[in-house]
């Protein structure tokens, strides 16, 4: 996955020799997704764009940066509340009909523009935060998602790295943003290393760690659910080979009904303390992401 100038597949971090290696294989064998529409401002922040003129900006840059003929999945990175979704939509269905793309996904969407958007063209992926500790997306996403048969992916599927690792509830390393997010600072980080004893306890009667039960817990959900590899420490992603084998045997735990709901109820989403972004992204997460009407 490609972003920001960075190269990424399926969230393995890669570098330009990555990329190379890559093209070894032959390229209907590598699936190669990549976002569009954040823009950096200054002190930090950023905005969102999701201009028609903006889209193809965005997609002949990348596919220069990948020197690749076409992307495989384009995702809207965060909805542009500015622009009617059809507009951005109509875009990008040009460019899947130009053969520069050839599926369209959407991240941190809210179901009525996945709606909207799914009528223009058919959205194959929403990327939206989806964890034991946010399941918010079980009341809207999930059953609409199910309906228009569209996929999900879900990043931060071990809580933002909460469920990663007893180092990681027990000591923020200094310098990490996470140490700023509610779910982590001051009494609330109290209240949810209690969740997270709850969880280590069930994940020691199931032999695996932690960061397997939270993972396997959402392979459990729908068959159209598919986490982000992750950091186990504190990142969405993983760059570290051994992560990524240890989060491979989420697959092979199987749970009954019964082991399920425990795993659910040791986290109960009511129980949870502080809010999953900081203040200043709020304003670009799902719950917002209604755009205008197509006049």
């Amino acid at each position: 996955m490609e972003d920001n100038n960075d190269i990424q597949i399926p969230r393995l971090k890669l570098g330009s020799q990555g990329l190379e290696a890559l093209k070894q294989f032959p390229r209907e064998k590598v699936q190669l997704a990549t976002k569009f529409g954040i823009i950096k401002l200054e002190g930090g922040q950023f905005d969102v764009k999701g201009t028609p003129e903006y889209v193809r900006q965005c997609c002949k840059a990348s596919l220069k940066r990948l020197d690749l003929d076409y992307i495989d999945l384009y995702y809207q990175h965060r909805v542009d509340v500015s622009v009617p979704i059809e507009d951005t939509m109509g875009e990008l269905k040009k460019l899947v009909e130009e053969g520069k793309i050839k599926y369209i996904g959407l991240s941190e969407a809210s179901a009525e523009t996945v709606r909207r958007a799914h009528a223009v063209h058919p959205i194959t992926a929403v990327q939206v935060e989806y964890s034991l500790w946010t399941r918010d997306i079980e009341e809207d996403i999930i059953p609409l998602c199910r309906e228009l048969g569209i996929g999900i992916v879900a990043y931060s599927p071990l809580g933002r790295g909460f469920f990663g690792g007893k180092g990681v509830v027990e000591s923020v390393p200094n310098g990490s943003l996470l140490a700023h997010f509610p779910r982590y600072t001051g009494e609330n980080l109290e209240k949810n290393k209690q969740l997270y004893a709850r969880l280590a306890n069930i994940a020691a009667k199931h032999n695996c760690t932690p960061p397997q039960l939270a993972l396997a817990w959402l392979l459990h959900q729908e068959d159209n659910v598919v986490p982000i590899p992750v950091n186990y420490a504190l990142k969405s992603r993983t760059t570290k080979v051994n992560n990524l084998h240890s989060a491979i045997g989420s697959l092979a735990l199987k749970f009954t009904v019964e082991d399920m709901k425990e795993i659910s109820d040791a986290v109960p989403v009511d129980e949870v303390a502080g809010d999953r972004d900081l203040e200043y992204l709020k304003k670009h997460s799902r719950k917002f992401a209604n755009t205008p009407a197509k006049s």
